[in-house]
């Protein structure tokens, strides 16, 4: 392996520990930070082991957390007016809502109830469009993680020609958008783009958010460049029969090739967890 490894465990460590060290001087003021999650059973164990693993980080760091159960079959109506209690609750300033959601409930309605002003992940389309229109940083977590690992390179983005492959709404689009505000030069593609292995070869950053496993092969690379793997997908394992967790990139070919590379799992994902709950800290601030 020639490429440096971008590690996203260590760096969410680092501001992890920034994380503790400012929700320790909200509870010294009397007002600690807290996390209201809203989880509606639907039959995804995923969603249930995530909000376990979510509510013991959140305690590791000093805030408080509050999972708010619905039952499964739970009507579209029963999770809205959920929602406008946890919005009108001013003891309440940091939502979120696991995903996924049963397969009759609107998402985007819902995502488009949540109070701007407490919607820790970003995920209403307001604060995306004020992430359009550079008036905010509350993007979606997983697009601001990308930056950061990108960030901890030390490259300068200005003028340098980055490939994002993926275009949806909470992931390739804001990320796209963060670039540009870095007067980076943006190609936003996806995997059923003609000549996609040309474009990826032009890229100096190299951005794979398709969820398509192993789509980006060494061949796809520029010598040198930098490439931050944001895909996550479950395949079966040949070798051990069991499902393991790999991204977009082929991650021991590509790591021949590329300059800086980040893993699947340990590079996008610990740090998106960590910009969450940085983002917890930064609405109970006010």
């Amino acid at each position: 392996m020639s490429a440096k490894l971008i590690d996203g465990r260590a760096l969410a460590e680092v501001f992890r520990r920034e994380t503790a060290e400012q929700a320790a001087v909200l509870r010294k003021r009397g007002s600690p930070a807290k996390l209201d999650a809203v989880l509606v059973d639907s039959g995804d164990n995923g969603a249930r082991v995530y909000a376990e693993n979510q509510a013991r980080t959140c305690e590791s760091l000093g805030i408080k957390y509050t999972l708010h159960e619905l039952k499964q079959g739970s009507s579209q109506a029963s999770i809205e007016t959920k929602i406008m209690d946890l919005n009108l609750d001013p003891s309440v300033h940091a939502i979120m809502v696991h995903m996924p959601l049963p397969d009759d409930v609107d998402s985007h309605h819902i995502k488009m109830l949540i109070d701007p002003n407490k919607d820790v992940e970003g995920v209403n389309p307001a604060n995306i469009g004020n992430v359009v229109y550079g008036r905010s940083m509350r993007a979606p977590c997983t697009a601001l993680a990308t930056l950061k690992l990108i960030d901890s390179t030390g490259i300068d983005l200005k003028g340098k020609r980055c490939v994002v492959v993926g275009a949806s709404v909470v992931v390739g689009r804001p990320i796209a958008v963060l670039l540009m505000q870095r007067e980076a030069t943006v190609i936003s593609c996806n995997k059923f783009t003609e000549g996609l292995a040309d474009l990826c070869r032009s890229a100096d950053v190299l951005i794979p958010a398709a969820g398509v496993a192993g789509l980006i092969t060494a061949e796809m690379i520029q010598s040198g460049a930098l490439v931050v793997d944001v895909g996550v997908n479950r395949i079966l394992d040949p070798e051990s029969g069991k499902k393991i967790t790999v991204g977009d990139v082929d991650f021991d070919s590509v790591s021949e090739v590329a300059g800086w590379i980040s893993p699947v799992p340990g590079g996008v994902g610990p740090m998106t967890v960590a910009v969450l709950l940085h983002n917890v800290v930064e609405l109970a601030q006010g």
